[in-house]
């Protein structure tokens, strides 16, 4: 059969991987694709947003499945249309795409359906924003309401930052149309993990647990990013919490999506924080995360394209996840100055060397060629992940693998999967 995954990031280059796998693959495409993916599979030159040319292209390729990767095509309708043509197309439709395209949406569904989430209020008048926020008090979490690359989620620890982050976001645009509400939402403290799991609209299918890293410096510190690292699985998901995500949030969520008309079918992503046990929604995704596709999808035993298919045609009650016992740990390594601005076009070296690390893997998001060189062209350049016998080994070797990369300005967090190994000790 032959495949298409769109998207150009980590997240892409690691579906692109386990696919190739799949005896029943014979031809991967990939829509924008990176230097890396276009080892694997045939790469084209148009935009993962351009949803009138990538339906033309798959129609006139009789493209067999297609996979969306990141959520911005996702949002703008991709699945519809394409399911409007006939082809077989993994991912939400637009409606259901909405659990990440407006915060306020997801709030109001949570509220509605009794799923446990921070108190919160949305916003569209600066001045009645600002009249909240002094009531309320910080600490606060001040959110644009639509998509903004991971960056409209700002943590706020005085009343001043608060209201500075809702000037930004709401009066000054700083993330355009995303930033046309705000929502206002009570700080949680705890642990984070991200839980996602395969979901036909009626059968819930997890993925194993994981962790993202989403803060730039090390102990979390600094500004939000994508993501620069994640491991699996976490052990803050203990069984209670396990069952406890599974009863009260996943179940829940997908059944009052198909209450509201916007059944969903794809990979469910909740964003979790977890206090004595108890797990509460920070927010939703569309998609598979990035970076947690990468150590999720090494850790994935078995045929990732039976569950694809059985995912868009309802009949995901007839598949079990196979895990891998290893775990797995992936460090992102970004461009010097990200999140903030940086230079492209650095040249990256030592990539052959990593590929020989045992169990290692160099998953591509943003890379180029240039003149026959992988050169950084984002700024999450790689996402180095392996697999170990527990979290100490995975981290051991994956920092193994990143030591062997470097380009001028290259930065990376060196402390990815500790929150792990202190659990582990502390248990």
């Amino acid at each position: 059969m032959k495949v298409l995954v769109v998207g150009s990031g980590g997240r892409e280059h690691a579906l692109v991987w386990k696919i190739a796998q799949s005896p029943r693959v014979g031809k991967i495409y990939c829509a924008p694709g990176n230097a890396g993916i276009a080892q694997m599979a045939e790469c084209l030159s148009i935009s993962a947003e351009d949803v009138k040319g990538l339906t033309a292209w798959a129609e006139k390729e009789k493209i067999d499945l297609t996979v969306v990767g990141p959520e911005a095509p996702l949002t703008l309708g991709m699945v519809d249309v394409f399911r409007a043509r006939g082809l077989r197309v993994f991912g939400p439709s637009q409606k259901g795409a909405e659990i990440e395209g407006s915060k306020a949406f997801t709030k109001e569904l949570m509220k509605k359906y009794g799923i446990p989430t921070g108190e919160s209020e949305t916003f569209t008048d600066p001045a009645a924003a600002i009249k909240y926020i002094k009531g309320k008090g910080a600490p606060l979490v001040v959110k644009a309401d639509g998509l903004a690359a991971g960056k409209g989620v700002i943590i706020c620890r005085t009343v001043e930052e608060a209201l500075s982050a809702l000037d930004l976001i709401l009066v000054q645009k700083a993330f355009g149309a995303a930033g046309a509400k705000v929502v206002v939402e009570e700080f949680l403290e705890g642990e984070e993990a991200s839980f996602l799991a395969f979901t036909d609209g009626e059968t819930v299918l997890p993925l194993p647990t994981s962790q993202d890293h989403k803060a730039i410096y090390d102990n979390d510190q600094g500004p939000n990013t994508g993501g620069m690292g994640a491991y699996s699985p976490a052990p803050v998901v203990t069984e209670k919490v396990h069952r406890e995500a599974m009863e009260k949030i996943m179940i829940p969520t997908v059944r009052g999506m198909a209450r509201e008309g916007k059944k969903y079918q794809g990979v469910l992503y909740a964003g979790l924080m977890i206090k004595d046990e108890k797990p509460k929604v920070l927010e939703f995704n569309a998609r598979f995360g990035d970076p947690e596709a990468q150590p999720l999808l090494m850790r994935m035993k078995g045929d990732l394209i039976p569950v694809l298919e059985a995912t868009i045609d309802g009949k995901l009650s007839h598949h079990k996840m196979e895990l891998e016992d290893r775990s797995s740990v992936c460090v992102v390594l970004a461009s010097g100055g990200y999140p903030g601005p940086y230079e492209k076009g650095k040249v990256i070296s030592g990539l052959q060397e990593a590929a020989r690390v045992r169990d290692a893997f160099v998953f591509h998001a943003g890379t180029a060629l240039k003149e026959g060189k992988v050169v950084t062209n984002g700024g999450r350049v790689l996402g180095v992940t392996a697999l170990g016998n527990g979290i100490q080994e995975a981290i051991e070797r994956a920092y193994e693998a990143v030591a062997k990369i470097s380009w001028e300005g290259a930065y990376y967090r060196k402390d990815i999967g500790h929150k792990a190994l202190a659990r582990n000790g502390r248990d």
